[in-house]
């Protein structure tokens, strides 16, 4: 099945707060997360909960696509994260119905080809920014729920791959180094 992004979602776009150092909740932004879109950092409350309206907590499944700088990258939000909002980086993905995983269309919105649609759109001559419209008018490819499964345990295991070789790499380089150290000695 092809369709629009805005045929299957709801977009609204994140919050704009001034986090403190302590609150009740997190104020999510791009700077929490690398550039795969995975947390970087350990998060910590820095809004305060009565500042911030019910419609504008993020909810597990909800999809966060940050849409200025470059880089842009989307991610599910996850039950494990903390009780958070999204400040206004991103825009907030809110499936209207299950025959999308959450996962699943933040996987889609980070391949290459979604990337490179949306970057082609992206306008602003300081920072670029990837606009509402624009994302309404992302075609989605999306297959029966079992095939998004699988594509996403490809991609996992595809993800693990390519953290082991560099472990690999790093240990091989530490080895050549200490072997280096020895021949001299």
């Amino acid at each position: 099945m092809k369709t629009t992004l805005k045929n299957i979602a709801s977009i609204q776009t994140g919050v704009f707060a001034k986090p403190a150092n302590n609150g009740d909740i997190v104020y999510l932004q791009a700077r929490h997360f690398d550039e795969n879109g995975l947390l970087a950092v350990e998060l910590h409350p820095d809004l305060m909960a009565d500042d911030i309206s019910d419609k504008h907590i993020l909810k597990t499944g909800d999809v966060l696509f940050a849409a200025k700088g470059t880089k842009n990258f989307a991610v599910a939000f996850e039950d494990h994260f903390p009780v958070s909002v999204a400040s206004t980086s991103f825009f907030v993905i809110r499936l209207q119905n299950e025959i999308v995983l959450p996962q699943y269309l933040a996987w889609y919105l980070n391949s290459p080809h979604s990337q490179q649609f949306l970057k082609n759109f992206a306008r602003g001559t300081s920072i670029a920014s990837i606009s509402k419209a624009v994302l309404d008018e992302l075609e989605i490819f999306i297959p029966d729920l079992k095939t998004q499964k699988l594509i996403l345990k490809i991609t996992q295991l595809r993800n693990s791959e390519k953290k082991l070789k560099q472990e690999i790499d790093i240990l091989r380089e530490k080895l050549i180094q200490q072997l280096i150290i020895n021949a001299i000695k």
